[in-house]
């Protein structure tokens, strides 16, 4: 079967092998290459539909997006335009990350943009939700830890992807892998960029606060994810999720399964209306998550190693460093031997009409005094002139 890309066709289906609409009359392969076979989207901007690449030999299966605003106004299409050129150039850029679709090609044909991408095969996480319920403990982690990844890699590229929500996380049937997609409304974090104020855009129910007011960061995308996981732990709207008269939300008191603390302090950290009080990288939140922390991070192939108390090894004394105001090892052996020698000499003799009470007794106790003396100076020049290392 081919579709008809025509708009305004009132019977877009036709049978395999014909190059033209049978009813319009529209050329049904872009670019002799890209044949459309049936509708799987439609947005404000744009419609998206499964198609063929039949210059290859196992015609694999491609998306094609098509440029068609349905807005009015012409500061609306020109912004559409520029969406649509945006997400072109995004994907150029990412489309080489395994878990962001590739971008294969990007063209005008008949006054209409095109846009032509690596088709994911895959449930998103929406549909998952729908079928096998809501998410437990260990699917949000393998989540987080799976598109935590590609936010990194996103966001060294200086690009917000400003449209994280359930519909834009596949699951890739061959490998179990996240893909991100629906670069539609990301954009250039550039310096001056990040000081304008731009278009408020997204999914209003997984917007941050900064981003509705056209102020998006890449904190907006942290945001984003942590209300996704919260909508999956809980299998409800996150307008239900936050109570307008608390200014807070409310997830826990609707959570299907149990989780732990460190999980919800995490998400709850994710979901901070303040950007300056939310995780600010994606690799914060990588490193919480999995319980690296600054102080006992080792690297790779490092044994750990059990702290034990300090040896203090004492440097020996730089030899000729002069310490201005200090005093040299002559100039301090001169002023201990003018300090022993005031204690230590003979006392003048007495006069004439002073007598000794008891000679015998004074000359002990003088004998004493200088034994304890000597000590004390001995030990005080010790630790100016510190013996010399054997």
């Amino acid at each position: 079967m081919s579709y008809c890309l025509n708009p305004n066709c009132p019977n877009p289906v036709n049978p395999d092998g014909t190059k033209f609409c049978l009813t319009c009359g529209t050329k049904l392969v872009l670019r002799e290459r890209y044949k459309a076979i049936k509708p799987i989207g439609q947005g404000g901007f744009g419609r998206t539909f499964l198609a063929v690449d039949e210059d290859k030999p196992s015609k694999p299966r491609c998306v094609i997006k098509q440029f068609y605003p349905q807005a009015q106004g012409t500061s609306t299409v020109q912004k559409a335009i520029e969406l649509f050129n945006q997400e072109a150039v995004r994907l150029d850029e990412l489309g080489a990350h395994p878990q962001i679709p590739e971008l294969l090609a990007y063209f005008t044909q008949d006054d209409r943009q095109y846009l032509v991408q690596e088709f994911i095969d895959g449930q998103n996480l929406a549909q998952e939700l729908s079928q096998y319920g809501a998410f437990s403990e260990d699917r949000i982690k393998s989540l987080l830890n799976d598109m935590l990844l590609v936010l990194q890699f996103v966001h060294s590229h200086q690009v917000i992807h400003r449209d994280i929500k359930p519909e834009n996380i596949i699951r890739r049937e061959s490998d179990r892998k996240l893909v991100l997609v629906d670069f539609g409304a990301a954009k250039f974090a550039s310096g001056n960029a990040m000081n304008q104020t731009g278009t408020s855009i997204g999914s209003p129910e997984y917007v941050a606060p900064e981003q509705v007011r056209g102020k998006a960061l890449f904190a907006s995308d942290i945001y984003s994810l942590g209300v996704t996981c919260i909508h999956l732990l809980t299998q409800m709207s996150p307008l239900d999720l936050y109570d307008l008269n608390e200014d807070a939300w409310v997830w826990r008191q609707f959570l299907k399964n149990p989780i732990s603390d460190l999980l919800g302090r995490i998400l709850d950290k994710m979901l901070q209306s303040a950007p300056i009080r939310r995780y600010q990288s994606a690799d914060e939140v990588i490193k919480e998550l999995n319980g690296v922390q600054n102080e006992t991070a080792t690297f790779i192939g490092q044994t750990p190693v059990t702290p034990t108390k300090p040896t203090v090894i004492l440097a020996p004394n730089p030899p000729d460093i002069k310490v201005p105001g200090a005093k040299s090892k002559t100039e301090i052996d001169a002023e201990l031997a003018e300090v022993s020698s005031q204690f230590l000499s003979p006392p003048p003799p007495k006069s004439g009409n002073q007598k000794s009470s008891s000679p015998q007794g004074s000359s002990a106790s003088n004998s004493k005094a200088k034994s304890q003396i000597e000590l004390e100076l001995e030990e005080l020049k010790s630790q100016f002139n510190p013996p010399p290392k054997s």
